[in-house]
């Protein structure tokens, strides 16, 4: 290979797809995902990792965190980097899916990008009985924004510290169906268990400015049940734990679920069994 060879711009799509599912402190020549990204793009390690770094110097989510990256970004990685987010709904699917096919991985299969172990295919789950077929794009989106998600957290929930994987879920702060804007958007996501997941969804548990756990008054009153005493009082006022060099969530999101999805009212049965405020 003939040193300096010009990045293409497929290149570096994948490559901002990887961007995203790393912390900045793991943008180095010996984190695993690096090196298998490299080995198949038939560069070194050092490239794809300055080349991520240079990325970073045109965050915004970074800058607000006062990380900085490199400063070598070429025109072609603004331009890359201004076309990969001026429609993430478009870009990130189309991204995941050139990165699969780098791979070879066919579609019963996930590709699951891990910091500490790299890239690692495994079988996809079956589809429940109530699960709708959705299309490739929407699926290679929602892939995108999974595993975005849960490595921004550093790889476990981000209230409980739960740390099976299979157990997480990626919540939408403000939902997918009515933000269509915002659906791949990193700082719209949270890492959540899968319990913590539905609860926020379903408007029983917010979070405040200073990412503080609320819980609904109807929540409360069901804390002299055991299992709501443990998974969800004993974290009230608990604030979201993330890495040092993590994206964090935009407040404004969070401040518009505690406006519009969050349930202030108190109920008068089991909020589980009403839907009837009073």
């Amino acid at each position: 290979m003939a040193g300096g060879r010009r990045w293409t711009r497929d290149e570096l799509m994948i490559a901002l797809n990887l961007y995203h599912k790393l912390r900045f402190g793991q943008l180095h020549a010996r984190q695993p995902v690096i090196i298998a990204l490299a080995k198949k793009l038939g560069r070194g390690a050092n490239s794809v990792a300055m080349k991520l770094c240079n990325f970073a110097s045109l965050d915004p989510a970074l800058k607000l965190r006062g990380i900085k990256g490199l400063a070598g970004a070429s025109s072609l990685d603004r331009d890359a980097w201004n076309d990969f987010h001026r429609d993430l709904n478009e870009a990130a699917p189309a991204s995941e899916d050139a990165l699969r096919k780098l791979f070879n991985v066919d579609e019963s299969s996930e590709l699951e990008v891990s910091p500490r172990d790299g890239l690692r295919i495994h079988k996809r789950a079956p589809l429940g009985p109530t699960e709708v077929t959705i299309s490739a794009k929407v699926r290679r989106g929602q892939d995108f924004f999974r595993e975005a998600v849960i490595n921004n957290s550093g790889g476990c929930c981000s209230l409980t510290r739960l740390a099976i994987r299979d157990l997480l879920v990626a919540s939408h702060i403000l939902p997918w169906r009515s933000h269509p804007e915002y659906r791949l958007e990193v700082r719209n996501g949270l890492c959540l268990s899968r319990l913590h997941d539905a609860a926020f969804d379903r408007g029983l548990i917010a979070f405040d400015e200073k990412f503080r756990l609320l819980l609904s008054p109807g929540l409360k009153a069901e804390l002299s049940q055991r299992s709501v005493a443990e998974n969800f009082g004993a974290y009230e006022g608990t604030a979201l734990c993330f890495p040092e060099d993590a994206v964090l969530p935009d407040t404004a999101f969070l401040s518009k679920h505690r406006t519009t999805i969050f349930q202030k009212s108190s109920w008068t049965r089991n909020p589980f069994d009403s839907r009837v405020a009073t």
